[in-house]
């Protein structure tokens, strides 16, 4: 029961983790970049990837460990829903992900990464995009919870 109990509040510690990191990117880009706040995005990129990857794992471990079981799961639309919706989540998030990462050299040299108004906007439509889904997300989940759009 603890176990179950401590993976469902990690699993719901690293969503909310995750939606703020984003939340902290869309922030920060709508200003003109500086070196402190493109190192800040940076930062919550890589909090944005440990949170994902920690929300995947122990949700995953919740479906195959808990009381409900993986059957449970696995014949919930809103599950399979759920998921889909995560995995479309992550591939939004590797355009602005490589975007970042071609910051490295320039602050590295303490210089001010060049970022032109239309990858800026891009990036932040993607992140608009990732927090809508992720809204969802949470909806599919209350709904999986009260077994709702249960296909088996």
């Amino acid at each position: 029961m603890t176990a179950t109990i401590t993976a469902a509040f990690i699993h719901h510690a690293a969503a909310f983790v995750l939606v703020g990191a984003l939340m902290v990117e869309l922030v920060v880009l709508r200003n003109e970049l500086t070196v402190a706040s493109a190192r800040s995005v940076l930062r919550m990129d890589m909090t944005y990837g440990i949170a994902a990857l920690v929300l995947l794992i122990v949700g995953f471990v919740r479906v195959f460990h808990t009381e409900k079981g993986s059957a449970y799961y696995f014949d919930s639309g809103a599950f399979l829903l759920k998921l889909t919706l995560f995995i479309i989540v992550a591939l939004l998030s590797v355009y602005p992900t490589v975007k970042y990462m071609g910051w490295r050299k320039s602050l590295r040299a303490g210089s001010v990464p060049r970022f032109d108004p239309g990858a800026r906007r891009v990036v932040r439509i993607l992140i608009h995009a990732q927090l809508t889904l992720l809204f969802v997300i949470m909806l599919m989940a209350v709904m999986m919870a009260r077994g709702i759009w249960y296909l088996g």
